[in-house]
């Protein structure tokens, strides 16, 4: 297995992957509004991934869905080389990977150009003072709603209660389309819907081994 530092050194030489900071988004990022024309190469539909550690999900929705362009974003190098190193290697073509601040996606993102958003087990920030570090806060909800379609929807797991119930609040405040919720998810999921529970992150598989109840929001933005 190599190590971190093997890993980095590797990464940016990956194809699929970018390593966007403010530095250089704050100039222009050449494949903002261009993703579907200029990295792609075809009109279909995009979805991100925010948080997406090592790619699993990214890479298990890409796998089921070719005709859908996948994107996982995080700041941890080290670990989305695992996916897009799989990616590669699988020759999966709707796949890419950022390596980010999620603070900085709307320099990414051109309005209207993202279909779906997915947040897998994120940090929960239970903290009271990191209420404006919880992905599902309205200042990141604002930065999405600048690149998701009007129709687009955002997907929420966690294994985190307290998590689910603050988006849950979040959306009833400010009056956000809620499409479905269930605070336990595989023993709730509609016969529709097992993709929900067919793919696995590695968090995933550790909170349901050790018997947690797996939390899912879906809501709109507009």
């Amino acid at each position: 297995m190599p190590t971190k530092l093997e890993k980095f050194a590797e990464f940016e030489t990956f194809k699929n992957c970018f390593t966007l900071f403010f530095e250089n988004l704050s100039q222009g990022f050449n494949l903002k509004g261009k993703w579907r024309t200029d990295y792609f190469k075809n009109d279909h539909p995009i979805i991100l991934e925010l948080g997406c550690g090592k790619g699993e999900y990214t890479i298990g929705l890409a796998q089921n869905n070719l005709n859908k362009n996948y994107i996982g974003v995080d700041i941890k190098g080290n670990r989305i080389w695992t996916g897009a190193k799989q990616a590669i290697e699988n020759k999966l073509n709707n796949v890419g990977f950022m390596r980010t601040r999620i603070d900085f996606i709307d320099y990414c993102f051109d309005e209207n150009e993202v279909d779906e958003i997915w947040i897998t087990f994120p940090d929960p920030q239970p903290q009271s003072t990191r209420k404006r570090a919880r992905l599902t806060h309205p200042l990141f909800l604002n930065r999405y709603k600048k690149l998701l379609k009007k129709d687009g929807t955002v997907h929420l797991k966690t294994d985190s209660t307290s998590f689910y119930e603050y988006t849950l609040e979040v959306i009833e405040e400010n009056k956000l389309p809620l499409i479905w919720h269930t605070n336990n998810l595989y023993k709730n999921c509609p016969a529709d819907r097992q993709e929900l529970i067919a793919i696995k992150t590695y968090y995933e598989k550790m909170f349901t081994e050790k018997g947690e109840d797996i939390k899912y929001v879906c809501f709109k933005l507009n």
